[in-house]
């Protein structure tokens, strides 16, 4: 591709007890007559920490180092103050994150890439799971994978399967396995990569999955290697413990359509599923609570059958009170225990799903997360189910954690309906609760969690420890938990000889792999503690994965790789973060972006509280995200479209432009770098009667670099990007980093896209969605432009003009039409003006309530602030 042909990619893992340590080595030649950049591009899932990267080009090693953030800050900001792309992991999928690095190599130079992360693989339905994202974008003359997998308890079944795997490409999959080894290989010829006979492009686009599950003689297994132990505990063949579940569902306005209709269609295939021994109810919360029955009942045919009814009815309506759903879900399960509806020896589980914020009731999101641990007192598990981006996943994922349980994030896509169901049958089949793993105190120093709620059908247990004696080669565990009929209790011993026994076959075993297995756990576990402590607490759980993410050498939330590159050719170092789930991904640090002089806002009109959706709470975050105090004023609610922040007054000036929607706007204009920004005015769906002056708003932009010959044209469907004849089409449903001569385009799958131009200059547009069924407005799109310095002095439009400061100054104020608005003469670009003081929201603070910002609003369309008129500013097309 572009002269850079990649000619060999190996991806090499290996899984000793279920640890995975993976390999991902790529070649690549410039075959071009002058430098070229070369990228390398992969994705890893989620659940992975990097632990080492390297370049080595022409025979020289450019190694990642692993650091603390603080320490790699500075190695960042030197880079974007460039104008580099220093980020080098983004989240890119429901269960992945790309690393993208890139360097510039002379003509006939060759790049090694090297890769390495290590994850624990977990149990669920009975088997393990290694995903691997295979997309090499080219048809590699040497690619291949490779797995090798050493259990010691031995292999019962092994299976390997791609989501791409073509009739044809089926024999090419080679698997064995017998006693305690497993082999998988995929080693497709340039032939068995196209997709068709004389096609350049590759079929390899998809995920490659290996499953396998290991041989289970007893409930569990422990393992002992170098003063480190790790402990399975999986039984099986137990009777199932009935469960008492309850479900908590959202049905505020923004559920319905897709969304509610996907949740039913859930709920009735969970039905088909429930089983007779178990207890149900529903509680459904919107301004209102309501419930289907007033306890628990017990899942017997006709009570289903009801209940199929009831849920068929369900309507989505008004708003989010979040905390009366989740109380009453908690108190008709305490009376259910306090009364004995249910049986002791049950579980009892609390699903809840929402789409958005509480806005209604106790909303404070500090304030339920105390009232609901207090309610349920440790004695039921709570899932958290956060269905698309409005929700606020941190608060969501810190209540669950904090009740035993986890959260998760339900996709807003064709398969929500699967998703919901999916995440039900993970914990449809509790087999024990109450269960503990009890050590000797005084033989093991760090151990990790010991006790679980709730041990499900098909998953593991896994704990792991360091010994205080290094050389300690056998260990004793007292087991117990609580199961359907009786309590399950037994010691489990490990001698030196079943330990030295069962690691015979070294060559199949990487490294210290149980030491870092415990390290890998450690850190995860004190992660995931950190979320929900505050105070020293919260220092010190930081300091302890800190130091444990440096020992080993992983890139988790508090480490960075400085990915170094060689100095000539325009390279820059780079970063690698992990990204966080629950964080907005598009954050630019404060210190590395100098700020726009201005602020441009498109209209979020404001509604009647019965149309009011969850999306509009998810935009406000994002100005906070760009904005220290005090850059910008910003607005959600109404008028004006335009702001213009005067920090020096620490004031502001804000104007309308009022045209009719098909009109297009000359925003931006600099002859100097090429760059223009156009946009275009969309109108609501129908005339609003009661207004004098119809609301209009940005519903497609056009940014154009001339000299790059690039134009990018974004709509609230889609986002299409020209390169001279070359057209490439996205939908906001995509994530994508997409990475050219001087140009970077971002898109945040449904929230926004970061277009990242030669100069140094970045557009951000956020996507501003409402209601479907809303019967005026429509989905829309907001413009933020971050480096304005970067584009020249002679940049104008309506925006472009106030890149360079402004100053004006206010005279006799006095009285206005409004008695709440007073009016003033202002004195702006030598001309006289009445201006009307006015409110905006500033949501930065406070992203439900807003607080109210102060700006002199110029009258009839920004005339004598705007150079000329604003019909000036009219042009014909889009570029």
């Amino acid at each position: 591709v572009n002269g850079i042909e990649v000619y060999s990619m190996k991806i090499d893992s290996k899984v000793t007890s279920r640890f995975a340590h993976n390999v991902i080595t790529s070649r690549a030649v410039n075959r071009g007559n002058v430098s070229k950049e070369v990228f390398f591009d992969v994705e890893l899932p989620k659940t992975a920490f990097i632990t080492n990267f390297s370049m080595t080009i022409d025979g020289v090693t450019y190694p990642g180092t692993i650091k603390e953030k603080e320490a790699a800050k500075k190695q960042y900001e030197k880079a974007v103050s460039r104008g580099q792309t220093a980020g080098l992991v983004t989240a890119s999928g429901r269960k992945t994150e790309k690393f993208t690095v890139s360097v510039n190599i002379k003509a006939a130079s060759k790049v090694t890439f090297e890769l390495t992360y290590e994850e624990l693989l977990k149990r669920q339905f009975g088997k393990y799971e290694m995903f691997i994202k295979v997309k090499p974008k080219q048809l590699v003359k040497d690619f291949e994978i490779e797995v090798d997998i050493f259990e010691p308890q031995g292999i019962t079944e092994l299976e390997a399967e791609g989501t791409f795997i073509t009739n044809e490409l089926q024999n090419t999959i080679k698997k064995t396995f017998s006693g305690k080894k497993g082999h998988v290989s995929f080693k497709p010829t340039l032939d068995q990569q196209r997709t068709c006979a004389n096609c350049s492009q590759s079929v390899l686009d998809g995920d490659f999955n290996v499953r396998y599950d290991v041989k289970r003689t007893t409930p569990d297994n422990l393992q002992i290697v170098n003063g480190y132990f790790v402990h399975f505990f999986a039984p099986t063949n137990l009777p199932k413990l009935s469960k008492n579940i309850i479900f908590v569902l959202d049905t505020s306005g923004s559920m319905s359509g897709r969304e509610l209709e996907q949740t039913k269609e859930a709920l009735l295939k969970i039905l088909d599923d429930i089983k007779e021994d178990d207890f149900f109810n529903f509680i459904l919360f919107d301004s209102e609570i309501s419930t289907w029955k007033e306890t628990l009942i017990k899942a017997t045919s006709e009570n289903v059958d009801e209940a199929r009814k009831f849920v068929q009815h369900i309507s989505a309506q008004g708003l989010t009170n979040l905390h009366g759903g989740l109380m009453r879900g908690i108190d008709i399960l305490n009376a259910a225990h306090e009364e004995k509806l249910v049986p002791k020896r049950s579980a009892s589980i609390i699903i809840m799903l929402t789409d958005g914020k509480p806005n209604v009731g106790v909303s404070n999101t500090h304030e339920i997360e105390k009232a609901v641990k207090k309610a349920i007192d440790g004695r039921y598990t709570l899932y958290n189910l956060g269905f698309g981006s409005g929700v606020d996943y941190g608060f969501l994922e810190r209540m669950a954690l904090e009740n035993k349980g986890l959260a998760r994030r339900i996709y807003p896509d064709s398969d929500a309906a699967l998703q919901l169901q999916g995440f039900y049958d993970e914990v449809s089949n509790p087999m024990l609760i109450d269960v503990e793993l009890n050590y000797p105190e005084n033989e093991i120093s760090d151990l990790t969690t010991n006790s679980f709620k709730h041990f499900y059908d098909g998953s593991e247990i896994v704990v792991a420890g360091r010994f205080v004696d290094s050389n300690q080669n056998h260990l004793s565990v007292d087991v117990r938990g609580e199961g359907a009929n009786d309590a399950l209790l037994y010691t489990t011993q490990q001698g030196a000889e079943q330990t030295a026994q069962a690691f015979q076959e070294q060559q199949y075993i990487f490294g210290e792999y149980i030491e870092r297995l415990w390290a890998y756990l450690t850190i995860e576990q004190l992660l995931e503690k950190r979320i929900t402590a505050t105070g020293e607490e919260k220092e010190n759980l930081t300091a302890q994965a800190l130091a444990l993410s440096l020992m080993y050498k992983f890139v988790t939330p508090l480490t960075s790789m400085v990915v170094t590159k060689p100095e000539e050719d325009d390279n820059e170092d780079g970063i690698a973060d992990k990204p966080t789930e629950g964080i907005d991904i598009f954050t630019i640090p404060g210190p590395c972006v100098v700020y726009a002089k201005f602020f441009l806002i498109v209209k979020l009109i404001s509604v009647k509280p019965s149309f009011i959706t969850k999306s509009y709470g998810q935009t406000s975050p994002l100005y906070h995200t760009y904005a220290p105090q005090p850059t910008w004023y910003t607005s959600v609610d109404g008028d004006p479209h335009f702001i213009i922040s005067v920090p020096q007054k620490k004031d502001a000036i804000c104007f309308n432009i009022n045209e009719n929607p098909g009109m297009i706007l000359n925003l931006i204009n600099d002859p100097v770098t090429g760059i223009t920004v156009n946009g275009e005015l969309i109108g609501d769906k129908r005339a609003n009667s009661d207004a004098k002056v119809q609301n209009s708003y940005f519903g497609k932009l056009g940014i154009a670099n001339k000299y790059l010959d690039v134009k990018l044209t974004v709509t609230p469907e889609t986002i299409t990007i020209q390169n001279g004849d070359e057209k490439t089409g996205f939908t906001w449903l995509d994530s994508v980093t997409l990475q050219q001569a001087g140009l970077t385009l971002i898109i945040n799958r449904k929230k926004n896209l970061v277009l990242s131009m030669g100069s140094g200059v970045s557009f951000v547009v956020v996507l501003h969605q409402v209601w479907k069924k809303h019967p005026l407005h429509q989905d829309f799109l907001g413009l933020y432009t971050l480096k304005s310095d970067k584009l020249s002095e002679q940049t104008h439009g309506l925006l472009g003009q106030f890149f360079q400061p402004i100053d004006f100054t206010i005279l006799e104020v006095h009285p206005g039409s409004d008695p709440k608005k007073p009016d003033a003469t202002m004195i702006v670009k030598n001309n006289e003006l009445t201006v009307t003081r006015g409110w905006q929201k500033d949501y930065r603070r406070d992203p439900k309530h807003g607080v109210d910002v102060p700006c002199w609003f110029v009258h009839d369309n920004g005339a004598g602030l705007i150079d000329g008129v604003h019909t000036d500013y009219i042009v014909s097309s889009l570029f």
